[in-house]
């Protein structure tokens, strides 16, 4: 079986390494099985991607389509022109495809509208929320895929209410907690860390990258004077995107708690995780990495793909309003952690059982 991986953006790194290290242990045990690994380029930043391959150990990859960046028609097109060409050169069985980025979509319809067969890993996730170019991904792409990979029975859910085939639906666990199982004695503190007094549970994280937060200066730079006097005596790491660091320019901010890092790699950020006393995000990935670590969040976000999260996890949709986000902190500084467990199969082994799977077909 010859498998392409595709990777294009960060989030997509850290999802295929597990699987990259299942296939080689299914390999060294004499199955006939191979991969090729494909970066697509949506990432180039040296800090959004190749920092990701060497800290996790991924391979180099065998060609990089260097789509870089775009509107979502020029970014997605340019992937299905360069992917056609890497596929016409390097035929496989199956193309295998993660999460929900542009990536994911354009070489789904590429493989598809060429008869090869596609895995997608993290399908049926559904935030309900059209406005989202990830929805899109995800519905567009399950809607051709073959095998269909899920982190949890409500995708599962979703997808059999769609049409889909029980058989070719497959529940196994979410690979991005594999990753974090294998990395867990690994991860290091960053540079910055004495520099700044950091201690474990004296700061709160904080990310965010959606439009809904950060496009419009005014309304972001009042969100960050929120959150700066909303979390009293605790400091606030902030690795900033390069997105939004560029939508607040040379803005002069008085900010108290707030420090401003770059991106951070996956070791180090993990550490500063794991670490914190709370983190502060819109990123649904890190909702899912600090319900195994038990570590609040509250996501800024009006819906959620990984309902899980909140159902059984540490997670808190408090929606986009500074007003709201303070009312739902303030409720934990109270009271604590109302709840905290980790999702059936969230285990470190969805990886291994994707692999038997593709094996069995």
């Amino acid at each position: 079986m010859k498998i392409t991986i595709i990777a294009g953006a960060r989030p997509n790194f850290i999802k295929i390494a597990p699987i990259i290290k299942a296939i080689e242990k299914q390999q060294s045990g004499g199955k006939a099985i191979s991969y090729r690994l494909v970066h697509t380029g949506q990432h180039y930043d040296k800090n959004l991607s190749d920092t990701f391959f060497e800290e996790l150990n991924i391979p180099h990859p065998n060609a990089n389509l260097e789509v870089k960046s775009g509107s979502q028609a020029e970014q997605t097109g340019a992937i299905m022109v360069a992917f056609e060409k890497e596929l016409l050169q390097n035929p496989c069985d199956l193309v295998l495809v993660v999460g929900d980025v542009n990536s994911t979509m354009a070489c789904a319809i590429v493989a598809k509208k060429m008869n090869i067969k596609v895995a997608h890993v993290e399908a049926g996730i559904r935030s309900g929320d059209m406005t989202m170019p990830e929805e899109i991904n995800r519905i567009v792409t399950d809607s051709i895929t073959d095998y269909f990979f899920t982190t949890s029975t409500s995708a599962s859910e979703n997808l059999l209410k769609n049409g889909i085939s029980s058989a070719n639906v497959h529940f196994v666990g979410n690979v991005m907690i594999d990753t974090l199982h294998q990395n867990l004695n690994r991860i290091s503190a960053p540079s910055f860390w004495k520099d700044f007094g950091l201690e474990t549970g004296n700061y709160v994280i904080l990310t965010l990258h959606r439009p809904s937060n950060v496009d419009e200066e005014q309304s972001l730079i009042t969100l960050l004077e929120g959150i700066d006097k909303m979390v009293g005596d605790k400091k606030i790491i902030f690795p900033i995107h390069p997105r939004t660091k560029a939508i607040l320019g040379e803005t002069n901010l008085d900010l108290k708690n707030i420090i401003f890092v770059e991106p951070q790699g996956y070791l180090n950020f993990m550490y500063l995780i794991k670490n914190s006393f709370a983190v502060i995000t819109d990123s649904g990935g890190i909702s899912e990495e600090t319900t195994v670590l038990g570590i609040p969040c509250f996501t800024m976000r009006t819906t959620t793909e990984r309902p899980e999260t909140i159902e059984i996890g540490t997670n808190n949709l408090v929606g986009i309003s500074i007003e709201n986000l303070t009312l739902e902190f303030t409720k934990f500084l109270e009271n604590g952690l109302s709840k905290r467990g980790i999702p059936e199969l969230w285990d470190g082994k969805a990886s291994e059982r994707i692999v038997a799977i593709l094996l069995s077909k």
